[in-house]
């Protein structure tokens, strides 16, 4: 599976490399498709069976996501059989450079991304509206300032509301207390950023519904690894890995595929140097007002 994965990586990155006048965007070019379906199915199958499978942490590729994002995401819609096939992108920016653009074009998911400028959003609106994957029924978008006392509102208006496959949350500030608040849609995955600056303690910026980033201090916002995996727990989410930096943890609700994909350690997670030559910079604010959770 580690060399199909390879093989599968190797000739996207070469359908990336090359101008393709048929078609104006290599991250969808059929050849892209179909190297990621067939690492999709074959990863499917090899679930079904009760095959050896490779670690969730081996899996990562960047097509659209700022980091490896999309491969984690496809290894669990693919291992987990996610369905149904819903996202929700909060705090999502145009949902171009998304972790859950590549499951808008390239997978056939449809879903909701939802951002508070106005701008990025249009920008969104008018990419999804154009491109030939999408332009017959895009994704949904919503402009609005997030906070924990409207995130049911915005994405129950948006029309999605029950069971979703994939919930991302990247607002840089008050993501723990946005999913926290989250009720009114029940996600099988959920990837959140967490500010790893603040290392091992269970600690998390108190809420607050005007914070906008930088604010104060720019390390100052919240939630510590720690505190969003005793989030997760009260939640009914289990901990299955994170990016290679540590910082957007992935978590799969509780019943789901524990036999395929079990839960991992908080330590395992966290070992790139980055995460280590950060922590220094929440030394100015170690003494700040902070929560557990």
């Amino acid at each position: 599976m580690k060399q199909l994965i390879k093989k599968t990586l190797a000739r996207l990155g070469a359908q990336m490399l090359q101008p393709n006048l048929d078609h104006p965007d290599p991250r969808t070019a059929p050849a892209a498709k179909v190297a990621m379906r067939n690492m999709f199915f074959q990863l499917r199958a090899q679930a079904r069976a009760g095959a050896p499978l490779p670690s969730i942490a081996d899996s990562g590729f960047r097509v659209f996501s700022q980091f490896e994002e999309d491969g984690y995401l496809l290894y669990l819609a693919a291992v987990l059989d996610l369905s149904p096939k819903l996202f929700i992108d909060i705090g999502s920016n145009d949902g171009i450079y998304s972790n859950c653009a590549n499951l808008a074009l390239n997978l056939g998911w449809h879903g909701l991304f939802i951002d508070g400028s106005e701008e990025a959003i249009a920008k969104g609106r008018k990419f999804y509206a154009k491109h030939s994957d999408t332009w017959l029924y895009p994704p949904v978008f919503s402009h609005a300032f997030i906070t924990r006392e409207n995130i049911n509102d915005l994405i129950s208006k948006a029309g999605f509301n029950g069971k979703v496959g994939i919930v991302s949350i990247d607002i840089d500030g008050n993501d723990c207390w946005v999913w926290e608040a989250l009720t009114v849609v029940e996600p099988a995955v959920v990837i959140i950023e967490t500010q790893t600056e603040f290392g091992d303690r269970n600690v998390a910026v108190p809420y607050d519904a005007d914070y906008f980033y930088p604010g104060k201090h720019p390390e100052y916002h919240g939630a510590s690894p720690r505190a969003m995996v005793s989030l997760a727990r009260k939640k009914g989410y289990r901990l299955v890995g994170a990016n290679r930096f540590g910082f957007n943890t992935i978590y799969v609700r509780n019943g789901i595929g524990e036999d395929l994909i079990p839960e991992v350690s908080l330590e395992s997670v966290l070992t790139h140097p980055r995460y280590f030559e950060r922590l220094a910079l929440a030394d100015p604010i170690k003494d700040w007002k902070y929560v557990e959770l």
